[in-house]
């Protein structure tokens, strides 16, 4: 039970802080309420308490995972100063870069794309979780 309070109480903020509406606020968290009993909330904490435990793995492979990719996103964003450097001196050949990468990232199936960020989100709800319940360090 500790984890539904966990989830309902951050979600229930961010309810206040994304609907302005008072009325359509209140049938928000309402559904989330009746969310807790429900088996949809079992199937969630079922997940979420795998993706804890394989994030507290001792597996470096399967504990980094996840943080690993926002280094590479950190590295994608930074190679625009490369890239933007090299399209004031050679144009073409920067257009070429970004031309080939654009047809590689839409080369990827979008169903892809869908899980991966299932998987970061619900990540990002365990880290959530771990902090609250103080498992986890900042």
């Amino acid at each position: 039970m500790a984890i539904l309070e966990a989830l309902i109480g951050p979600v229930a903020q961010l309810i206040d802080k994304i609907i302005p509406d008072p009325a359509a606020r209140d049938r928000a968290k309402l559904e989330l309420i009746k969310l807790q009993g429900s088996q949809e909330m079992e199937a969630l904490k079922t997940q979420l308490s795998a993706i804890v435990a394989e994030a507290q793995s001792a597996d470096p492979w399967t504990s980094r995972a996840r943080p690993s990719f926002l280094y590479v996103m950190y590295a994608l964003l930074l190679w625009a100063i490369p890239m933007g450097l090299l399209s004031a001196v050679q144009p073409e050949t920067a257009r070429g870069i970004a031309s080939g990468m654009n047809a590689y990232l839409a080369g990827i199936p979008e169903p892809l794309y869908a899980l991966f960020g299932t998987g970061y989100l619900g990540y990002t709800a365990a880290r959530t979780w771990g902090k609250i319940k103080g498992v986890e360090n900042a």
